[in-house]
């Protein structure tokens, strides 16, 4: 059986400190790829929202190595609201931050892969890699998944720009805004 390749889009290179992202203390991004590729062609991984999307478990001796940017919002959490733009060609959205609070406990890490030619579908591939690893996303302990946030959601649906054909059903949307009900990124990690 062939090994797949899976190599650093450039996409996720902006998950650093401070930027509300999951991101690695100690790891390179080329590292995490190396991982993710291990793992992806032993079988740890999981279909994602559509054919060419995988979420690949990252081991659990390494969760140690990444922040999980959130806070469980109570009603003393403060919050601060921001619009900005992921991209440049991208339509700004509505960002929310909690400016107090803890961080949670990271669970899991879940290394989000698509394929070549998923990427290629909008020409956001970097590399000629068979997978890119697009997202770095830490879990809070006691979720064994958590949703794909709205914003992302409706710009995959409308196929609206930096977003990736797909549709979700009802069922989708409702989790997705009741996670975002209970969780918050702190601002400033």
């Amino acid at each position: 059986m062939r090994t797949e390749t899976v190599a650093v889009n450039e996409f996720v290179t902006r998950q650093v400190p401070g930027s509300g992202k999951t991101y690695s203390t100690v790891m390179t991004f080329e590292d995490i790829a190396l991982h993710a590729q291990i793992r992806l062609n032993q079988g740890n991984w999981r279909q994602g929202y559509r054919e060419g999307v995988r979420l690949v478990t990252a081991a659990p001796d390494l969760l140690h190595n990444f922040v999980c940017p959130y806070v469980k919002l109570t009603p003393d959490t403060r919050l601060s609201a921001e619009v900005v733009k992921r991209r440049e060609h991208e339509e700004p959205y509505i960002q929310i931050r909690a400016l107090s609070g803890t961080p949670v406990k990271t669970g899991a890490v879940d290394l989000i892969l698509y394929r070549h030619d998923v990427l290629a579908e909008n020409n956001e591939q970097s590399t000629d890699a068979d997978w890119e690893l697009i997202s770095i996303n830490a879990l809070p302990a006691g979720l064994d998944s958590m949703p794909m946030g709205p914003v992302t959601m409706m710009r995959n649906q409308l196929e609206l720009p930096g977003g990736t054909r797909a549709h979700y059903s009802s069922e989708e949307w409702a989790r997705s805004v009741r996670f975002w009900q209970q969780y918050a990124v702190i601002k400033g990690i």
